[in-house]
């Protein structure tokens, strides 16, 4: 694997690769406020081994990519939406294949509504509908508990004490568990990474809110999409109940659903590999 900074109109952002690049590209896209290591190494591996050149990225803000003041992000969600773009093009990567995980899969699907000459095929995971809708009332709500972290966070940790935003960072993927249980050694292993390589964690978990609040409703409907997509959705989600995956499956044309029992508002975490993996590859293939 290699990492590396890349810059593609003035915009510095850090990316890892996988395998042979003579294969075809996998772009993987992380969620709101999270850097590429929540895509675990391994999974990547995985991925790669199966003969796709897998490629994962910090989100600005995120990781090693260029971060902004705390409350003063430099950039839009427009500009978030087509940072892939800009890491295809300085990679000199003509199409690729796209999966995203949450705000990831909505940037997903901005990028095979606006830009399908560029994507070979879409994976959607843990989102939801990016496009209008006629009724987005229709789609199921958050479950109350993750309903109430988000409308009481609570306090912040004292940025400059690592330890305590590990802590927090674990907290955060613990209240997205399904009914699979959460994984506390995996999660807090992944926090120090993020911890440890991050220029400004509170950064992370800030600016990105800030500029999908202002962010301009997408004018595209799901029907518009024509791309290849695969869904893939955990039937135990608390912040998109499945009823998100099944609406972009039905409205997407050609779109397939793969509900993943028990599995919550997350990356496919490792049990699910032997099925998510080759779900993937088959799709991809």
């Amino acid at each position: 694997m290699t990492e590396q900074i890349l810059t593609s109109n003035g915009v510095q952002l850090c990316v890892e690769t996988f395998g042979d690049p003579g294969d075809p590209a996998l772009l993987l896209i992380s969620g709101m406020s999270a850097s590429m290591d929540w895509w675990d190494v391994e999974f990547c591996e995985r991925l790669a081994n199966e003969g796709r050149f897998v490629i994962r990225y910090d989100h600005r803000d995120t990781g090693r990519s260029e971060t902004s003041p705390v409350g003063a992000p430099s950039y839009t969600a427009a500009d978030l939406s087509t940072d892939p773009l800009r890491i295809l093009d300085a990679l000199r990567i003509a199409r690729a294949h796209v999966a995203g995980i949450s705000m990831g899969g909505g940037i997903t699907q901005d990028l095979a509504a606006l830009h399908p000459d560029r994507i070979l095929t879409v994976t959607l995971i843990s989102t939801s509908p990016a496009g209008a809708r006629a009724d987005r009332n229709a789609l199921p709500s958050a479950e109350p508990r993750i309903a109430a972290t988000f409308a009481n966070p609570g306090p912040d940790p004292a940025w400059d004490d690592r330890d305590a935003v590990v802590e927090h960072l674990v907290e955060n993927e613990r209240c997205c568990a399904g009914s699979l249980g959460f994984d506390e050694e995996r999660a807090r292993r992944l926090a120090k990474i993020v911890a440890g390589r991050s220029h400004d964690v509170e950064a992370s978990l800030k600016n990105h809110w800030a500029v999908v609040v202002d962010a301009e409703s997408n004018e595209y409907r799901l029907a518009d999409i024509h791309v290849p997509t695969l869904v893939l959705h955990g039937t135990a989600d608390p912040l998109f109940p499945i009823g998100h995956g099944e609406a972009l499956a039905a409205e997407i044309p050609g779109a397939s659903l793969l509900a993943l029992e028990g599995m919550g508002h997350e990356v496919p975490p490792p049990r699910l590999w032997d099925v998510v993996v080759p779900a993937i590859v088959r799709h991809t293939s």
